[in-house]
């Protein structure tokens, strides 16, 4: 291994060369966009509209899919190890190409399965599923709509045989000969299930570009689960070594971040396309999976700073020092692509919430960090804004007189009542969750029971229906509780009323106070007895409310908490937040997902662990994350990788459920902001996702800036 310039210019910390420089020329194509401006339009391919009308929806999505699979462009490299691209804009955009409407994301269907049996045999599930009978009129068509998917899908592979041979013909030597690998790794999967990891490798791309080239955004799931064995058997075998595997498994990363580029408009990132990856934890069985490819993994993603899976690792008590260690490294060199579940409070929540224990080990996510049983679930999640609720309760929207409750107690029934009646209204929206949607064959030939009940995922053919409302805010809403206790029903400051007032003309004339608040009222998110306290209150009392329905109608219904941007959306202007009592002002943007309000936690990360972790993270099947932003000359050396370590055993050994961290710094960001041209692949941690943050808009920009920068 040899020291390299780095793809990432702006890198803090020194990362040995082990990928060929051919590879990296593969990478630095893809992140500068190269392929994504090269996206065509769909409806630039031509479909004769006649060919289509008068069918139901899913024999008409068969037909597009067998079109697109027919007339979509092809792109292979010279160098490519892994081939198959995802070309139509539209699916970039969360579209089904020619077809149009919305495709389906927050999901991580069932690849793992793919692989096993192969389009093979998923075509003869369904082909046995019609012969079986039993099926309504619509059944039928549905299966039929997925037989002319897995027809398309074997017209896509044949397409890239067919230029493979093409290539091969037209080229000669070591170019010639790299071609042929290609097509040897490709010809047989993944119609077949593969025999050897180059094939594993090729076989999962496969299956997971041309859901991408139909617009569904899945996440991967647990990757090191599904290439482990492969590579195992031919490590023992001797056909690879792990230098080969290693340059396989980066090709794979390359290939997905093809979309880079694709737009030029700046919003929330690049990089929000749900293809998130799991890695180690344990299995149906309770036997640990880590294996070669989890640390390859790494390997790939220190050196390459591909920010557009990002990665969240299963730990536990018993996860081993070597894994912990190459966590920390990776993570100290910033980006945000590495999160971390604490699986042992994972699969309790999942236990509790009912689910069998073999199947709640496979857990994965939806494409963010929300839990699901992949393969098997139908999600969706439900968000909300709990401080607008609390700003109801206090009036601050109406012109009126101001409430006036005679206590905290009171104003907190009232706030609890407000909840318990939204709660209640998202039951009620819940019950038709997942029914009589159709459109989805292609997606659904990968979840678990949709052949078997001739279902479409939409349309409650998945063994799990689960739709979770998530709470936002809270950091907010428990300091605000903890300033109304304090300061107008404790020491008196200012009266109930006065102080809505003072709320409804943002702070105007009462500047001491708001700084007062903000200065010295206890926050959540600094191990503060007072404060967390009180955020123990209220999420034991939201949870609980949700947990009065955890099923209904057939819809699972987990809580959780979560923003995932949302906090600013909710800013006003943009949105119905004012000013909130514990000292901010409207228009400013706080905190996020289960994370304390930005500014407001001053006694270092270990602190907000430990306040996050006294909330029994059990009661939140669905999930709810802490994120943290530290500073990288704070991650120097053995010891930096030591003290990150410790952060990561921390939340495994106080209960926590799920953390985010990035390592940069302020000044590198608004050096960013000021220089976008010098910093095109600086990736950030947002929500669920990591994103190039020259390719997120002000506002988004700006939470990341604002978040607290924490010294570990």
């Amino acid at each position: 291994m040899t020291q390299a310039a780095s793809l990432n210019p702006f890198r803090t910390f020194p990362t040995p060369q082990r990928l060929s420089d051919p590879t990296r020329a593969l990478a630095a194509r893809a992140l500068c966009g190269e392929h994504g401006r090269s996206m065509v339009p769909g409806d630039t391919l031509g479909l004769d509209p006649s060919t289509v009308e008068g069918l139901g929806e899913s024999l008409r999505y068969g037909r597009v899919a067998l079109f697109v699979a027919e007339h979509a462009p092809l792109r292979i490299l010279p160098g490519e190890r892994i081939v198959g691209a995802a070309t139509l804009r539209e699916a970039a955009f969360h579209a089904t190409p020619v077809l149009g409407g919305s495709s389906t994301s927050h999901t991580t269907v069932g690849f793992h399965r793919a692989l096993r049996v192969g389009y093979r045999g998923l075509r003869r599930q369904v082909q046995e599923r019609l012969a079986r009978g039993d099926l309504d009129d619509g059944g039928r068509e549905f299966l039929q709509g997925m037989l002319l998917c897995l027809e398309a899908a074997t017209l896509w592979h044949r397409r890239h045989l067919d230029l493979l041979d093409g290539l091969i013909a037209g080229s000669d030597g070591e170019e010639a000969e790299g071609y042929r690998e290609v097509r040897r790794a490709l010809e047989r999967v993944p119609e077949e299930p593969p025999r050897t990891f180059h094939e594993a490798v090729q076989a999962l791309w496969f299956l997971f570009a041309f859901q991408r080239l139909m617009g569904n955004w899945s996440g991967i799931g647990r990757i090191d689960q599904m290439l482990g064995p492969f590579l195992q058997a031919d490590l023992a075998s001797g056909r690879i070594d792990l230098g080969e595997a290693r340059e396989l498994l980066a090709h794979f990363w390359i290939k997905g971040c093809e979309w880079i580029g694709v737009s030029e408009q700046r919003g929330s990132g690049d990089a929000q396309h749900y293809q998130n990856v799991v890695l180690s934890g344990v299995d149906a069985a309770g036997q640990d999976v880590t294996n070669e490819v989890t640390y390859l993994v790494l390997d790939v993603v220190e050196e390459l700073l591909i920010s557009d899976y990002p990665i969240a690792v299963r730990l536990n008590r018993n996860t081993p020092e070597p894994l912990l260690r190459r966590i920390a490294e990776v993570q100290r060199h910033g980006g945000g692509i590495v999160s971390v579940y604490n699986e042992e409070v994972v699969l309790a929540a999942l236990d509790g919430f009912g689910y069998a224990p073999q199947e709640a080990r496979c857990f994965a996510n939806d494409g963010c960090w929300e839990v699901i049983i992949p393969g098997k679930t139908a999600f969706g999640y439900s968000p909300f804004d709990m401080l607008a609720l609390l700003h109801e309760v206090l009036g601050l929207h109406n012109e009126g007189a101001p409430p006036d409750f005679p206590d905290f107690e009171s104003l907190y029934a009232a706030f609890l009542a407000r909840l318990s009646a939204h709660i209640a209204a998202f039951n009620d929206g819940a019950d038709g969750f997942m029914l009589g949607g159709t459109g989805t064959p292609l997606l659904s030939l990968l979840v678990e029971d949709c052949i078997e009940r001739a279902r479409d995922y939409r349309d409650r053919g998945a063994v799990y229906n689960v739709l979770s409302p998530h709470a936002g805010g809270m950091a907010n809403v428990a300091n605000s509780l903890v300033a109304l206790d304090e300061l107008v029903y404790g020491r008196r400051l200012m009266a109930l009323p006065q102080l809505v007032e003072t709320l409804r003309a943002d702070w105007d004339g009462a500047e001491d106070l708001r700084r007062l608040i903000l200065n010295q009222s206890p926050a959540y998110g600094n191990d503060d007895e007072a404060a967390d306290r009180m955020m123990q209150r209220l999420y034991d009392d939201y949870t609980s409310l949700v947990w009065q329905t955890p099923e209904r109608d057939g819809v699972l219904r987990p809580c959780g908490i979560s923003t995932f941007g949302r906090e600013i959306a909710w800013a006003y202007p943009r949105g119905d937040r004012l000013a909130s009592p514990d000292g901010h002002r409207k228009g400013e943007i706080l905190a996020t997902n289960f994370s304390p309000s930005p500014g407001t936690d001053r006694r270092g990360p270990t602190a907000v662990v430990k306040s996050y972790c006294k909330m029994d993270l059990t009661r939140v099947p669905s999930g709810a994350t802490i994120e943290l932003k530290l500073l990288p000359e704070s991650l120097q050396g053995e010891a930096g990788v030591d003290a990150l370590v410790g952060l990561l055993r921390g939340l495994v050994d106080l209960g926590g459920f799920y953390m985010q961290i990035d390592a940069v710094d302020r000044q590198t960001l608004l050096e960013a902001q000021k220089h976008p041209e010098r910093y095109q692949n600086l990736a950030v941690r947002i929500s669920g996702w990591s994103a190039r943050f020259v390719t997120l808009d002000e506002h988004w920009q700006q939470m990341i800036i604002d978040r607290t920068q924490q010294r570990l």
